[in-house]
């Protein structure tokens, strides 16, 4: 799981001019919040095993800065094939739609990012989740619903995080 971890924190970071190194960290619940020396910006990330799933990894990061919202899932069910594909699908959380047929890059054979226009209405929207799904095009299989409570602390200690970097 820690793989994930920092796979993920440094696929999120990469997007927004990234280095491998951890400066400091705190968590909420079972998100960690980061910024590591070399990154611009902090990270806020969770993963979690999933009994109902052939006990499978789960990991998300979300990471932003005033032009961009960066959103790496990792799921080690998925098996894609091509890195760097760009593959469309719909965004929503439990309660609401956040983007249709968004961009979504296969960074590897588990892990997709995505990259979006900084919108407060979208962090709002994800702050109120408790799930975060994608509906991949023509992909039913690949398709996920990721559980991400306590969000909204979790953004909260992301934004803190951001507003007190160095």
């Amino acid at each position: 799981m820690k793989r994930f971890f920092l796979a993920a924190a440094l696929l999120a970071g990469a997007a927004l001019g990234a280095g491998p190194a951890v400066a400091q960290q705190s968590k909420v619940g079972d998100w960690t919040i980061e910024k590591r020396t070399q990154d611009t910006h902090c990270n806020a990330s969770r993963g979690y095993k999933d009994k109902a799933d052939e006990n499978r990894d789960y990991v998300i990061v979300i990471t932003y800065s005033d032009k961009a919202i960066v959103i790496v899932m990792i799921y080690d069910g998925w098996e894609w094939d091509k890195v760097g594909e760009i593959l469309k699908a719909d965004v929503g959380t439990d309660d609401s739609d956040i983007m249709s047929k968004a961009k979504w890059e296969v960074m590897d054979k588990t892990t997709v990012r995505g990259i979006f226009e900084y919108d407060q209405s979208m962090m709002d929207r994800l702050s109120r989740a408790k799930r975060l799904t994608l509906d991949f095009e023509d992909d039913d299989d690949d398709s996920i619903e990721m559980q991400i409570p306590r969000a909204g602390e979790a953004l909260a200690a992301l934004k803190f995080c951001e507003e007190n970097r160095k």
